[in-house]
This record gives C-alpha cells, sequence and structure tokens, in this order.
C-alpha cells in the first residue's frame, strides 16, 4: 500500500476518542477504491463457498423425536410445516431462571418477519431448546420475540444433531416422510449471520471486540 493509502486508514488522537485520520476528498476515494477489489474478491469468494454448500451430501436424520410446543407434541417431520427444507436453531439450556446471552443475541437478531419471508421460499424457521416449554414460554414473552421457539427436552435430538449442552445451527431437507440434514453450523459460523455484526462490521469501530484487528486505541466496549 502507497504511503497515501496507508495514512488514509491510520488514526489521529483527538480529545479521547480515537478516530481515523481525516484526509480529503480524492485521498478518501482512493483508499475506498482499493477497499472495494478486496470487498469483490471476498464476495467471490463466500459465493463460492455457498455454491458448495449446495454442494454437500447429506445424511439421514431421524424423526422419532417428540418436541413440545404450545398447541401440542410434534415430531421432527412436524416442524416442517408442509415445507421441504427445515433451519433449526438449538438454543442453550442454561438451567432455571438462566438464560444463555450469546443465544439470547442470536434470536434478538432474527427479524420479526424472517420466518415469514423464508416460508415464502419454502423453508421453515423453528428455534428449540431444552429447556422446559413453560421456562421457554416465560422467556420468550420476557424478550417479546414472535419466532416459534419449542422444547427438544427428554429428546436425544441436541445431542444427535451435535450441539449437546451447546448450540447449533442445522439445516434439514425433507423428502417425503424422510428427513436429511444437510448442513450445520456452530461459533463464528452461526456468529457471522447476525444482522447486527454485518452492520458493525462496516462502521468505523466495528463490534468493539478485543479479539479484532483494530488500530491502536480503538474502543473496545463489548
Amino acid at each position: 500500500m502507497s504511503e497515501t493509502k496507508a495514512a488514509a486508514v491510520s488514526v489521529e488522537h483527538t480529545g479521547r476518542l480515537q478516530k481515523p485520520r481525516t484526509v480529503s476528498m480524492e485521498e478518501w476515494q482512493e483508499a475506498r477504491d482499493e477497499l472495494l477489489i478486496a470487498e469483490k474478491e471476498a464476495t467471490r469468494a463466500l459465493d463460492a463457498l455457498a455454491a458448495r454448500r449446495r454442494r454437500l451430501p447429506m445424511v439421514k436424520f431421524g424423526t422419532t423425536y417428540t418436541f413440545d410446543t404450545p398447541t401440542g407434541a410434534k415430531t421432527l417431520l412436524d416442524l416442517f410445516e408442509g415445507r421441504g427444507q427445515l433451519v433449526v436453531y438449538q438454543f442453550m439450556d442454561n438451567g432455571p431462571d438462566d438464560h444463555c446471552p450469546g443465544c439470547t443475541a442470536f434470536t434478538d437478531n432474527i427479524p420479526a418477519a424472517g420466518p415469514e419471508l423464508l416460508a415464502k421460499r419454502g423453508v421453515t424457521w423453528v428455534t428449540v431448546s431444552n429447556m422446559p416449554l413453560a421456562q421457554i414460554e416465560a422467556y420468550k414473552a420476557r424478550m417479546g420475540w414472535t419466532v416459534p421457539v419449542f422444547s427438544s427436552r427428554g429428546t436425544s435430538f441436541a445431542d444427535d444433531s451435535g450441539a449437546g449442552a451447546g448450540f447449533m445451527l442445522s439445516v434439514f431437507l425433507r423428502d417425503g416422510d424422510d428427513v436429511y440434514r444437510t448442513y450445520n453450523t456452530t461459533a463464528r459460523g452461526v456468529d457471522r449471520i447476525l444482522w447486527v455484526h454485518d452492520i458493525l462490521d462496516l462502521t468505523p469501530y466495528g463490534r468493539q471486540q478485543p479479539w479484532e484487528d483494530s488500530p491502536p486505541g480503538w474502543p473496545q466496549a463489548f
């Protein structure tokens, strides 16, 4: 990178808060154009990864689980609601009166219209947890969530899906009465689809988390 471009991403101290250096419009546009090249490369790489996901093989998955829902017991097949694809987020069970902050933040990030928009594409969204249904319903009401959240308590679904005592996002495909798992992810794989993180990654101070590669003096409030 040239000295001019390097200067455009260097920092200067203004008061108590570190800020990006102020440059001319020409210098800013030069630096922005250079970053755009890298962004387009990253976009093409993400497109290529999505293409690989669409070509993953699938594995047959059991359908004998019984989930506790506000409208009665439902099987995994029932959760599809007649659609061909199902996405399930396993919300951690931390015990009575304790709720995973990460799973809470993830669920907070699900747009109110999200499940409906997915349904129009033939995809059903469901959040499940090993928490008892009464605990789930109370927390859902407290948080103001509208996303469907069911209980997998008493089943081996969390273990069989690989979530165990943790959290996981799993994708299923239905062929008649047969269910197959096509994809799963956890940790940063789930983190990357949070709307708020996608927006924060566009801002000067980012997510303000210690692991981020930020200039010296950048705020790390979270």
